[in-house]
C-alpha cells in the first residue's frame, strides 16, 4: 500500500502544473471533437445548396442521427472504460472479452438502427410535417443513413478500443480520413461533378456512409494489425451477459446523458415546425454550429475528470481547486471566443447555406441570441466535470436534464405562443441561467461533503 501511495506522485497528474498538464491533455480532445463536429455540419453545408426544404429534411433528421452517437458513444465508453482496467490489470482474457463483447454489442446496435431504417423513417417525417417534399427528401436521407449505419457504430467502437490502449494517433487517422473522404465526396455526389451522376440530397447520405464505413475498414486493419494488446475472438465468440452487464453499469449513464440531446433537438423541431419551416432550417443551422463551439469545450471537460478524479484519489485538495480554475477560465475563453465569432460572422454563417431572405432575417437573430449563454454553459460543463471526478455523475446527469429538457423546451413552448420569432431564441438563454444555478448550487454541496474535508 506505501509503495503504491509514494509512486502516484511520479505520475504527471501529480506533478506537472496544473494549467498547462489541462491544456496538453485536452487538446487531442478537442481536435478530435471539432472534426467529429465538422462531420456532423458537412452534410448541412451543401444540402441547403439543394434548397431551403432540403435543408429542414436533413435537420429534421439530425435528432435520429444524434440518438445513434448517444447509443454508440456511450457504449463505447463503456467498453473503453472497462477494457482499460483488464488492461492495467495485466489481464489478457479480460481485454480480450471486452473487445469482442464490445464489438458484439456494435453489431447488435447496428440491427436496431437497421429496422428503423427500414420500416420507421417516412412515418417518422410524417410525424413531424405534412410537406409531400420534407418528407420525400428526408425519407431517402435518414433511410440510407440508418440502413448503412453499421459504419458509424463499427468505426466508434473501434476506435475506442485504439484509444483503449494507448493508440490514440492510429484513432484519429481512422477518423480523420473518413471525414476527409465524406468533405470531398459530399458536393460530388449532391451536385453531379466529375463524371458522377447528380443524387441530391441522396449523394450525401451516400457520402456520409461511404466515409464512415471506410473510418471502420481503416480501425478495423489498425487493430488487427497495429493493436498488440488486443486479440479478437470471433470465431466460437458467445457473448457474455457478465461482460456486457459491466459495460453497461458505465455505459448506461453516458447513453441517457447523450440521447437527452437527441431528445432536446426532437421537441424543438416539433415545437418549431408549428410556426414554419424555416424556424426548423434556422435551429439546425445552429445546432451544427454550436457543436463547433461547444466541443472543445467537452474535450476539455475529459481532461479536467481525469486530473480532478486523478488528485481526488490522491487527496490533494490543492491540485482539485487549480484543476476547477483553470478549467473555467479555459472554457470561458473557448465560449467567449465562439460568442464573439457567431456575433460578428452571424451573417456570413448563415449565408454559408445559401439561405433565403426569410432564412437570413430569422437565422441571424437566432445565432446572435443563443450565444449570450455560453458564458453560462462554460461554468456548467466545467460543474459537471467536476460532479463525474468526485464520484457523483448523477448531478451532471441533472443538469444535463435542466439545460436541454426541463428548463427549455417548457420555456420555448411558452415563447413560442407569447412573442415574435425572433425573441423566443431566448429561451435558450434561460435554460443556461436557470441550469448554471443549479450547477452552482450542486458543485457548492460536493465540494463541501467530499474536498474541503481534505487536508492541504
Amino acid at each position: 500500500m506505501d509503495s503504491t501511495q509514494n509512486a502516484l506522485p511520479q505520475n504527471k497528474m501529480a506533478t506537472v502544473p496544473v494549467g498547462r498538464l489541462l491544456f496538453t491533455m485536452s487538446v487531442p480532445l478537442m481536435f478530435s471533437m471539432i472534426l467529429e463536429a465538422f462531420y456532423n455540419v458537412v452534410d448541412s453545408l451543401f444540402v441547403s445548396h439543394i434548397s431551403e426544404n432540403a435543408l429542414t429534411a436533413v435537420s429534421l433528421a439530425f435528432p435520429i442521427q444524434l440518438l445513434v452517437i448517444a447509443i454508440t458513444v456511450g457504449t463505447s465508453a463503456g467498453v473503453g472504460a472497462v477494457l482499460s482496467r483488464f488492461l492495467g490489470a495485466r489481464n489478457q482474457r479480460g481485454v480480450d472479452s471486452v473487445a469482442s463483447n464490445g464489438v458484439f454489442l456494435a453489431a447488435v446496435t447496428y440491427l436496431l438502427f437497421l429496422v428503423f431504417g427500414l420500416y420507421f423513417t417516412e412515418a417518422y417525417f410524417r410525424w413531424q410535417t405534412s410537406d409531400a417534399e420534407i418528407v420525400r427528401l428526408g425519407t431517402d436521407y435518414l433511410s440510407i443513413c440508418m440502413i448503412y449505419s453499421f459504419g458509424s457504430v463499427g468505426q466508434v467502437i473501434l476506435q475506442r478500443i485504439l484509444q483503449s490502449t494507448g493508440k490514440t494517433a492510429l484513432s484519429m487517422i481512422s477518423q480523420l480520413v473518413g471525414a476527409v473522404f465524406n468533405i470531398v465526396f459530399d458536393p460530388i455526389l449532391i451536385f453531379g461533378l466529375c463524371g458522377f451522376p447528380k443524387m441530391g440530397v441522396t449523394g450525401a447520405a451516400v457520402a456520409t456512409v461511404a466515409g464512415q464505413i471506410i473510418a471502420m475498414g481503416i480501425a478495423i486493419y489498425f487493430n488487427m494489425t497495429k493493436n498488440e494488446e488486443v486479440h479478437f475472438h470471433i470465431r466460437g465468440f458467445r457473448p457474455s451477459g457478465k461482460m456486457i452487464a459491466e459495460i453497461y453499469k458505465i455505459s448506461a449513464p453516458a447513453i441517457v446523458m447523450q440521447a437527452l440531446n437527441s431528445l432536446m433537438a426532437l421537441g424543438v423541431n416539433l415545437i418549431l415546425i408549428t410556426v414554419s419551416s424555416t424556424m426548423v432550417a434556422a435551429f439546425g443551422i445552429y445546432i451544427k454550429v454550436q457543436g463547433f463551439v461547444f466541443m472543445p469545450a467537452f474535450g476539455l471537460n475529459n481532461g479536467v475528470i481525469a486530473i480532478a478524479a486523478f488528485n481526488y484519489g490522491a487527496k490533494n485538495k490543492k491540485r482539485i481547486d487549480e484543476t476547477f480554475k483553470f478549467g473555467f477560465i479555459y472554457a470561458a475563453a473557448i465560449l467567449l471566443a465562439g460568442t464573439a465569432l457567431v456575433h460578428l460572422l452571424a451573417t456570413q454563417i448563415i449565408e454559408l447555406f445559401d439561405a433565403s431572405d426569410e432564412l437570413l432575417s430569422i437565422g441571424v437573430p437566432a445565432l446572435r441570441i443563443i450565444s449570450l449563454g455560453y458564458i453560462l454553459a462554460a461554468f456548467s460543463i466545467i460543474a459537471q466535470g467536476l460532479y463525474q471526478a468526485l464520484g457523483n455523475g448523477i448531478y451532471s446527469l441533472v443538469i444535463t436534464l435542466l439545460r436541454v429538457v426541463i428548463i427549455l423546451l417548457p420555456v420555448l413552448y411558452v415563447f413560442v405562443e407569447l412573442f415574435d420569432t425572433n425573441n423566443v431564441w431566448w429561451a435558450f438563454v434561460l435554460s443556461e441561467a436557470g441550469s448554471s444555478l443549479v450547477a452552482a448550487f450542486l458543485l457548492k454541496r460536493i465540494y463541501f461533503e467530499k474536498v474541503v474535508p481534505m487536508r492541504e
